[in-house]
């Protein structure tokens, strides 16, 4: 009672001191809760950033393994092309067995001139045995280990094919040469003078071959023309087969 008897008579003497202290408290409770407010807003902001951060981290995961499936696709994609393709080969020559090898290695350089196939003497590889992939004739087979054998490819600097004019039989000889297959040819040599021969014309082994067996497409001619000597015409061959990017192959188990 006291004090309320007391508040009725220093109402007046109290409200300047209300008005000084309001003056100064108020801004000051204003700064704080500003102050309050944005260090709420930041602690948001940097909780938002934090869970932001851990998706983003979630969907890079699930973005990598996408990456990765899509590659592993792209690859088997790629792969079953080359197996239908050499499916079809295969169907192309249907009078010869043959065992499928995958390329396990090759000498060093851009082309496949010699190179190492994961089949051997166990699957019942020789040497003088022919290969083909792709459009045609790839090489021979010139060692056999128990597991694995060596190839040289026709576009080696050492290989020479007998072959002919697959709609003449006219007689020809292709030799590798790799300065010359860095565009895309080899030397197509050796045709008689009387003999038309046309850009395109396909040539494939010669019957009168000593290792390659008769018939399997080895290129397309191009550029023949007579020779200096004018006793025989000469040009170039575009092979039927990529030799920079050979992965699996046929080998065809009969020999000449």
């Amino acid at each position: 009672m006291l004090f309320i008897g007391v508040s009725f008579f220093t109402d007046k003497l109290v409200t300047p001191l209300r008005s000084v202290v309001s003056t100064v408290i108020i801004p000051f409770q204003k700064g704080m809760n500003n102050i309050g407010l944005w260090t709420s807003g930041k602690a948001a902001t940097l909780q938002e950033i934090s869970e932001v951060m851990q998706k983003n981290v979630t969907l890079q995961s699930q973005v990598d393994a996408l990456v990765e499936e899509n590659n592993q696709l792209k690859q088997d994609s790629y792969e079953l092309t080359r197996l239908r393709d050499l499916y079809i080969l295969d169907e192309k020559y249907p009078g010869y067995t043959k065992v499928g090898a995958r390329v396990m290695g090759k000498d060093p350089g851009n082309w496949f001139s010699t190179f190492q196939i994961d089949k051997g003497s166990n699957d019942g590889i020789e040497v003088d045995m022919n290969v083909i992939a792709g459009g045609g004739l790839v090489g021979i087979v010139t060692q056999v280990g128990s597991d694995s054998s060596t190839v040289r490819s026709i576009i080696d600097d050492n290989s020479n094919v007998t072959g002919m004019l697959i709609n003449t039989s006219q007689g020809c000889n292709i030799k590798g040469d790799l300065k010359l297959m860095d565009s895309g040819l080899i030397h197509a040599m050796s045709f008689k003078t009387d003999v038309v021969v046309r850009d395109g014309d396909k040539i494939v082994t010669s019957n009168i071959s000593t290792k390659y067996l008769e018939g399997i497409l080895i290129g397309y001619l191009k550029d023949v023309k007579l020779d200096p000597n004018n006793l025989s015409q000469s040009g170039y061959l575009e092979p039927a087969v990529d030799f920079s990017q050979l992965q699996e192959v046929l080998v065809i188990l009969e020999k000449k």
